[in-house]
Formats: structure tokens, sequence, C-alpha cells
């Protein structure tokens, strides 16, 4: 399994592939009532995520997309963790995919001088709540998280990770 940042792809790489992983994971096995419609960011990841602190970030096993992470900076010193996803055959501990995910993004922060990172998210995402917590987010309030962060309008949990 190998982790590329979205700006190191391969041109030819299908950006389609992205939408879809995301979305399918979204709608079809949790049920969340979103569309690649409301998620305008996944058609312009550069513009959206890469700059300053932020980055995107893919993970593949041979030519397959398995799973994404993003980091959205926010300003001052404030990043907005989006955008993790695994496929549903590639999750759990025994395949480390999200850690390594994880571990990439919070190494990069701690490069750049983030100090905080928040993230949003829905209550059907059990085993993701249990991750973000291993990884070492804290449940916070929504009124704890800066009005800078973009969250969406189905999250209602929400996580900050300090250095």
């Amino acid at each position: 399994m190998r982790i590329v940042q979205y700006d190191q792809l391969d041109p030819e790489h299908d950006a389609d592939s992205i939408v879809r992983l995301i979305t399918t994971i979204q709608i079809e096995e949790f049920g969340v009532a979103t569309s690649a419609e409301k998620q305008p960011d996944l058609r312009d990841i550069p513009g959206y995520y890469q700059y300053g602190a932020g980055s995107f970030w893919l993970a593949f096993e041979g030519g397959e997309l398995i799973g994404t992470i993003a980091l959205k900076d926010v300003g001052d010193g404030v990043c907005a963790l989006r955008k993790m996803f695994v496929k549903k055959a590639w999750r759990g501990r025994e395949r480390g995919v999200g850690a390594k995910l994880m571990r990439t993004l919070l190494d990069w922060a701690r490069e750049h001088g983030v100090r905080e990172v928040y993230l949003g998210t829905v209550d059907v995402y059990h085993a993701a709540h249990r991750f973000y917590e291993k990884s070492g987010f804290i449940e916070v309030a929504r009124d704890e998280v800066p009005d800078t962060v973009p969250l969406m309008d189905v999250d209602v949990k929400y996580y900050r990770y300090r250095f």
C-alpha cells in the first residue's frame, strides 16, 4: 500500500475515482444524505486543499484507490481534517490503511506548524469515532469548533487534536 499526495498523482489518474470512492461510502454504505454536488471540494482539490499547511492524500493498493484523507488550512495554525474514507475491505487495525493515512496527515501538520486540527462527523460512523479517539482526538462541543472550519450540514459530532 502506498500513500500519494494529490499534487504528485499521475496526470492520467481518474479524478472521478475519488468522487466515487467517497460518495459511495457516504451514501450507499452509511445512508448519509449528501451528494457529490454538495461537496464541490471534490472537483477542485488543489484549490480547496493544497495551500498553506493543507494537502490531500490518497491510499492505493496496486492501482486501486482504497482511501483518502485531507487537511484544509483555515488560518492561524488551525486546520480541518476532511474526507477521511477507506474502502470497507481495507478497514481495520490489521490492514492499517486508516492509521497510515492519519499518521501521514498528523506528521505533515506538525511539520507545517499546525497547532490544532478539527473535524466534524456524522453519528453513524461509530468505528471512526473510536479511531479518532485512539488517534489522540478529543470530542468537543460544536461551539468549540472555530467558524472557519468547514463542516457538513449532517455533522453532529466534533473532534479536536492539539499538538
